[in-house]
């Protein structure tokens, strides 16, 4: 049973990435331990893959630095990277159940604009009730 891997090239497709980027990272990211194949060409596992797109979105879109973005990776649990996966919106064996779902969801996104007004105002007075109590306390007593 043969695990599928991805070459350097294709990765750089699938990312959207320079190959001196994926070579950098590889450099800075010791978990990134693209396996040697047929000459210096480099093959990375679905596993890496899945850890070069952990990365890419810790660095391009939280805004990571490359010593925030290790540090980051090191504190996550192994595997972590897959947990945030993208799963199909759509599943072809979607069942009737998951079509209510989805519409049920849809419903709850579509309440008045009044409700959701009321909805905040009420989390902001709660905040600012908590926020009165805390400056309450820490107010000197004479």
């Amino acid at each position: 049973m043969s695990k599928k891997s991805y070459r350097l090239g294709d990765v750089c497709k699938l990312l959207d990435l320079q190959p001196y980027v994926l070579r950098y990272w590889a450099t800075e990211f010791p978990m990134l331990r693209g396996e040697e194949g047929a000459g210096a060409n480099r093959a990375y596992s679905e596993s890496e893959l899945a850890l070069l797109r952990r990365i890419k979105g810790l660095l391009y879109e939280e805004g990571y630095t490359i010593a925030g973005a290790k540090k980051k990776l090191e504190q996550e649990p192994p595997g972590h990277e897959l947990d945030g996966a993208v799963a199909p919106l759509f599943a072809p064996d979607a069942s009737e159940e998951s079509v209510e779902n989805l519409e049920h969801s849809v419903e709850k996104l579509d309440t008045p604009n009044d409700e959701q007004i009321e909805t905040l105002r009420r989390g902001v007075h709660a905040a600012l009730k908590e926020a009165r109590a805390i400056l309450a306390r820490l107010q000197p007593r004479d």
